[in-house]
């Protein structure tokens, strides 16, 4: 743990990591919060499920955009402008609810296209914050362990909210991203930031086939994770409780944060390229019981450990985005990775909603299982091309601060 503390100590980096977690709140409360709002308005599990997929696919269109927004002209101009978009989204779907459904959709694709990416910002921020190469690393293992706390405190502030009611659920969502926002762009590392010069082809990141390869797999084990936030609904459904959702959502979170903190408390033998096909391995294994939908004490458990090593595997992607982004997209790179995941959360989200209604609660969670296979495969089939090349000091210094 002393290499967390070492780099918590760093100028900025605190304010950084705990402004960019408030402000990604509302990534570990949005979906809870419109399935919510959508069966509370009356709406069905397919109603619910496709919204959610819209939310999810909104998202996943809308990252790249603005991180290629960012890459060109800076982190503040386009951060807070988004944030402001995507509360409005929230409000105006908090004031219609489920119908008329053009209004309903247009609210959700507005929240979601403008979701401030923020995630991928505050990776690019780490080079230029952090002087030790060793420091950065340390960076990406607390950030994908640290942001499970939005997937376990999330869900919380959802079932709190929505205690009072769902509109009040949809309106924390988005004021949390607006605040978090402010914390981040004010600070003097994100105002000064700019990307390097990048070359005028349309690809930008995607003309690297490692990277193509990583945002394949990582889309696959995004399934797993929109599967798994609409059949926890379903479950607590099941077992007529009103906290059961909240509960597996956090129970999952708080296994995902373990295993971060344990992943990035030390180094690990081996490159990356071959460390993260074994982490897909035991991210597989750790969906698969779900399907069993036991009582509630046991789906804790087995909730528990299907997070273990959801961390480990995006601490690993994340270290090699790093060296596979070309020049001058490292900001569009991580937010394609956020794209990927969010494409696979909305396709999963639909998958559970039709499967709740024609197979149950097994049926709906079956569906994660099947994502973490299919990401292992995704990462198979390309392996060799994700071999990062060697890191020189022009990677480190990338996006580095202007004067």
């Amino acid at each position: 743990m002393r290499g967390y503390v070492e780099f918590l100590r760093a100028p900025f980096a605190a304010r950084l990591l705990g402004g960019t977690l408030l402000g990604r709140l509302p990534n570990g409360m949005a979906m809870l919060a419109v399935v919510l709002h959508v069966r509370a308005a009356g709406g069905g599990y397919p109603l619910a499920g496709t919204l959610g997929a819209v939310l999810g696919l909104s998202t996943a269109v809308g990252q790249p955009v603005l991180g290629r927004a960012m890459d060109r002209f800076g982190q503040a101009p386009v951060l807070l402008p988004a944030s402001v978009a995507s509360a409005a989204g929230f409000t105006l779907l908090a004031a219609f609810g489920a119908d008329p459904l053009a209004v309903t959709v247009l609210a959700v694709v507005l929240a979601g296209f403008s979701t401030p990416p923020l995630e991928a910002g505050l990776r690019a921020l780490w080079p230029s914050v952090l002087s030790d190469p060793g420091q950065v690393h340390a960076a990406y293992a607390l950030d994908a362990a640290a942001q499970e706390i939005l997937f376990t405190v999330g869900p919380l502030l959802v079932v709190a909210a929505a205690a009072i009611s769902t509109p009040a659920a949809l309106l924390l969502t988005g004021a949390l991203g607006i605040i978090g926002t402010i914390v981040v762009v004010t600070a003097q590392p994100s105002r000064r930031w700019r990307g390097e010069p990048r070359t005028g082809d349309w690809a930008g990141p995607l003309r690297s086939s490692g990277l193509r390869v990583l945002l394949a797999s990582l889309s696959m084990a995004g399934i797993a994770l929109g599967v798994y936030a609409v059949a926890v609904v379903a479950y607590a459904e099941r077992l007529h409780s009103e906290t059961a959702s909240g509960v597996l959502l956090a129970a999952m979170s708080a296994g995902a944060l373990t295993g971060g903190l344990v992943y990035g408390a030390r180094s690990w033998p081996g490159e990356l390229h071959v460390r993260l096909p074994w982490l897909l391995v035991l991210l597989a294994a750790g969906y698969a019981p779900l399907a069993l939908a036991p009582g509630l004490p046991l789906m804790t458990v087995l909730a528990f450990v299907s997070g273990v090593f959801l961390a480990p595997v995006l601490a690993c992607s994340f270290s090699l985005v790093d060296r596979l982004a070309p020049a001058g997209t490292v900001t569009e790179a991580f937010a394609w990775i956020v794209a990927a995941i969010g494409a696979g959360s909305a396709l999963g989200s639909f998958v559970a909603g039709y499967g709740e209604h024609l197979a149950g609660v097994s049926g709906a969670f079956a569906g994660a299982g099947l994502g973490g296979v299919l990401a292992l495969l995704a990462c198979l089939a390309g392996h060799r091309t994700l071999r990062p090349r060697p890191v020189t000091s022009e990677s480190l210094t990338r996006g580095a601060p202007v004067s």
